[in-house]
């Protein structure tokens, strides 16, 4: 090959590679702890086609569910250090971290969608600072809807639940637990089925979303419908890479948060609805719980508020006063 030929591929290659660099688009990973049945999966695919297309496909997200990527306790680490862009988590497994991040596991705090939704804009200010301490930006949140009890037998007060082991997800969720007398037991969500046809957990207080997902009526037979609290997802991104991308870009992506967020808060309480129906269409037993099992989680929950303020009196005090006023 002549010195002129050889110059000419490597010209040729250079530009190539410059051309093919110009137009490569932005490849971002988002890692969910959900399934693909789940509204939260749904609105988050919902939310990375709208970026791809606002974007002209420039910013492309991929989402990764059901934990496939990262599991899920480790999703906050993976996106503060940057090894992905974005990711979702449910909120209250930071708890350890920062006693703020517990407001909406703290039961019968906030029962209705209503009221989820203005403890949410109480606590909004404050959980947005804590992230962004930690190199993440708050982008947008899905409620879950309210947390009620799965059981094998029929649970008409907390002594017969005695002594069981029930699944816990979250610090605060361990902590009532220990108060209903019974044993708690991290169980991520995909490995519910094994943990109830092994003998591992015997009970847990999840959404009905979960419960569909995960098929419940193959391994309990009551769902309780105590709605003790409604939990919620969180979407965070990396400060970092949100700042690499030019203004026009990040402005696509807020506006696809806002339209997310307000698409869970609408679609939220229809979801539930369809999903307890789900459960007795399968057979499953759904009743509203005895006014002795409301009178005894209610005393729980006020031991649990006061516990939760003790924490951090100065910032959970105000997250209280914001949402109480």
């Amino acid at each position: 090959m002549s010195k002129l030929t050889n110059a000419l591929l490597i010209s040729s290659v250079a530009i190539g590679g410059l051309t093919s660099t110009a137009s490569f688009a932005e490849k971002w990973h988002m890692p969910t702890p959900y399934g693909d049945g789940n509204l939260q999966t749904q609105i988050a695919y919902t939310f990375t086609k709208e970026i791809r297309d606002n974007t002209n496909g420039d910013l492309d997200i991929t989402v990764h569910s059901g934990g496939s990527l990262v599991k899920h306790t480790e999703i906050p680490r993976s996106v503060k250090s940057g090894q992905v862009q974005m990711g979702e988590v449910f909120l209250g497994i930071l708890g350890n971290e920062n006693p703020i991040y517990k407001h909406d596991n703290i039961p019968f705090l906030a029962t209705s969608f209503e009221d989820a939704k203005r403890l949410w804009e109480a606590a909004k200010p404050s959980i947005a600072k804590e992230l962004d301490k930690d190199g993440m930006m708050l982008l947008y949140t899905v409620a879950w809807p309210a947390q009620s009890l799965y059981s094998k037998e029929p649970v008409n007060s907390l002594a017969d639940l005695k002594g069981q082991k029930m699944r816990a997800y979250s610090p605060t969720q361990s902590r009532l637990a220990d108060l209903m007398n019974t044993t708690p037991m991290t169980i991520q969500t995909p490995d519910i089925p094994q943990a109830f046809s092994t003998g591992i957990i015997q009970a847990m207080i999840t959404s009905p979303s979960t419960g569909v997902d995960s098929q419940a009526w193959d391994y309990v037979n009551y769902y309780t419908d105590v709605k003790a609290w409604i939990p919620k997802n969180i979407v965070v991104v990396n400060k970092r890479a949100f700042r690499r991308l030019d203004k026009a870009t990040q402005q696509v992506v807020l506006d696809a948060a806002k339209n997310a967020e307000a698409a869970g808060w609408t679609q939220i309480a229809a979801r539930a609805a369809k999903d307890k129906a789900t459960l007795l269409e399968n057979g499953m037993v759904v009743s509203d719980p005895s006014p002795q099992l409301v009178e005894e989680l209610k005393a729980i929950g006020k031991t649990m508020t006061e516990e939760w303020k003790a924490e951090a009196p100065k910032e959970i005090g105000e997250i209280l006063t914001r949402y109480q006023n």
